[in-house]
């Protein structure tokens, strides 16, 4: 019998708890996204949507993270979101925007029209999955 790679047992346990492909819609850096978590009060549980700029895309597997940006009264806000959480309800993607780079922190500088960025055109279609 041969022995089995660490990372390959690893993989197999960690394949359980990850989310399908079908539960995701694809999204890249640059998009506008609407990410709905649920918050746990108490005994209460609701869904608060957060909706903002995909800065980020982070880890692999179990450990991948997403880090969304708005603007709320005139400041900066980030919230990083593990994508196979349980309380990840959902993601929608509401615009698509055209980065040309893997990280967007640039935008934490910016404010005004120069923190916008263009939407995807039709000949720039790398979203990734």
């Amino acid at each position: 019998m041969a022995k089995l790679n660490r990372t390959a047992v690893i993989e197999g346990v960690v394949a359980g708890q990850l989310k399908n492909k079908a539960d995701l819609p694809k999204f890249s850096v640059g998009d506008t996204i609407d990410v709905h978590y649920k918050i746990i009060e108490g005994d209460k549980e609701r869904i608060q949507v957060f909706q903002g700029v995909l800065l980020a895309r982070t880890g692999r597997g179990v450990h991948e993270m997403i880090t969304v940006r708005r603007i709320v009264a005139n400041e900066g806000v980030e919230r990083s979101f593990p994508v196979n959480s349980p309380r990840l309800a959902k993601v929608d993607v509401l615009r698509r925007g055209d980065a040309r780079r893997a990280k967007l922190f640039y935008l934490r500088d910016r404010f005004g029209k120069s923190r916008r960025l263009r939407d995807q055109r039709r000949g720039l279609k790398h979203v990734n999955g």
